[in-house]
């Protein structure tokens, strides 16, 4: 065999799979097509963090009055400068995992792979070259795509995805982004504050729609007030590119409006990367456009396995290289716990930061829980009005009988930071009145956890 371990894909879920693979003592090799670090890394996760934080640059510099700080002359948005530095940031990150690779000697076979057998992967490089490689254990993850809508198709000019939004040549003056999920939100909230007017449509009766509702609520008031416009339980019918613009169709619960807008950018969901890579042909189960797999993401084919976007789990970097680890230290016998899917942190970019963990409260009660929801403005933080971000809250939700952490949801300045505190409280079954008695160090945003968990019981000081 060439390799112990084989993983195609270099994304979030492929490079890390590979390390810890070769961490344990095999031989591995990764396909990759592209670039290495996937699409996270790429033209994902990690070079939008760049463009969001240019526009948090950018509010600050426009309010720096608001700080004591006076600057002389206009502060402008240079919008070509913003994505050069983006594309800059993510060059080093897929750099850095050039590095890994080499300190773990993990070989890179460039190319597009495909299964070929039980063991056996054909690699086609862009010059038309192919060769077959062997491995005893192959995983697949090759991610995923912007999905495309029949009422929606995609131009790639002036119609598009996530990918060219972040690489448009020049600012447009005017956009719709349809869908309001994260990828969805955090861009139009960059666009919004950079000079853009954007248009938000949402098909769901809130924005964010997977989160709590009072958190979507929050977030819609934030957007408007930075002059966005929010259209909920709307849908794009259709898009007339043949002008200099896009005429927008929008069926709204009013009636039908037009939009005439610069370009229109589809956040609607994502696509697995499962065509031509050789399922069909091994037999692997495939329901609902996911890969089949078990707890520790075995196929039905012996010595294959299927991990991130291309499975029926949440589409997420972090889970995705959870995932990979999980199975690989299964494959070398290490016994792991199943992942626990009702533990996953979820975040949004956006500002206000939005992050998540556990059941919203409909859920909650619609569980049967008898619950106690404790919530903790932002406004009365003295490090939240200290910093200039006082929009938010801290929201927990616990099972009455118990006292056991049900959920979490924060919208506010560094709550994605922040959750990591209650992903770790979940795990261990903390109670509320554990969370109320570990000490949160003065000022921070991170006591309104502590003071969010005393609002549940009726004990909290500083509402």
């Amino acid at each position: 065999m060439d390799y112990d371990i084989l993983v195609i894909g270099s994304g979030p879920g492929g490079y890390v799979t590979a390390i810890r693979a070769a961490q344990l003592g095999n031989k591995v090799g990764v396909v990759e097509k592209e670039n290495l670090g996937g699409i996270c890394l790429n033209w994902g996760c990690i070079p939008t963090k760049s463009l969001l934080k240019s526009a948090q640059v950018f509010e600050y510099a426009k309010h720096a009055t608001d700080y004591g700080v006076a600057i002389s002359g206009e502060v402008k948005a240079d919008f070509e400068a913003m994505v050069k530095r983006s594309r800059g940031v993510a060059e080093g990150m897929s750099k850095g995992i050039q590095y890994l690779f080499k300190k773990n000697k993990i070989e890179t076979l460039f190319g597009f792979g495909k299964l070929a057998g039980k063991n056996q992967v054909e690699v086609s490089s862009e010059d038309g070259t192919k060769r077959t490689v062997t491995a005893r254990h192959i995983i697949l993850a090759t991610g995923a795509r912007t999905r495309q809508l029949p009422n929606l198709p995609l131009d790639f000019q002036k119609v598009f995805g996530y990918r060219k939004a972040m690489t448009l040549p020049v600012q447009p003056k005017s956009m719709v982004v349809v869908g309001s999920g994260a990828i969805g939100s955090e861009f139009a909230y960059f666009y919004q504050s950079v000079g853009t007017a954007v248009t938000l449509v949402e098909f769901m009766p809130n924005v964010v729609p997977l989160e709590d509702e009072e958190v979507s609520k929050q977030l819609e008031r934030s957007f408007k007030k930075i002059g966005m416009k929010v259209m909920t339980s709307s849908t794009v019918e259709s898009v007339d590119t043949s002008g200099e613009g896009c005429r927008v169709t929008i069926k709204t619960p009013k009636g039908m409006e037009e939009v005439q807008v610069d370009v229109v950018m589809s956040a609607v969901g994502i696509t697995p990367n499962i065509e031509n890579i050789g399922l069909e042909e091994l037999g692997i189960v495939v329901e609902n456009g996911r890969v089949k797999v078990d707890d520790y993401y075995r196929t039905n084919v012996e010595g294959i396995y299927a991990i991130g976007d291309i499975i029926a789990t949440p589409a997420l970097a972090h889970v995705a290289s959870a995932e990979g680890i999980t199975c690989v230290e299964k494959i070398m016998g290490l016994n792991p716990e199943p992942i626990d899917y009702k533990n996953i942190p979820g975040c949004t970019y956006t500002n206000p930061e939005i992050s998540s963990v556990g059941l919203t409260e409909a859920k909650a009660k619609a569980a049967g829980y008898e619950i106690k929801v404790g919530k903790f403005p932002y406004s009365a933080s003295g490090k939240a009005s200290a910093a200039g971000q006082k929009d938010g809250f801290v929201k927990l939700i616990f099972d009455a009988k118990y006292g056991e952490l049900l959920g979490a949801h924060m919208i506010g300045g560094n709550v994605t930071e922040m959750i990591a505190e209650l992903v770790v409280a979940k795990k261990l079954e903390s109670t509320g009145h554990e969370l109320i008695k570990a000490i949160h160090p003065h000022p921070t945003m991170s006591e309104a956890i502590m003071e969010a968990a005393a609002a549940a019981y009726g004990e909290v000081i500083h509402i």
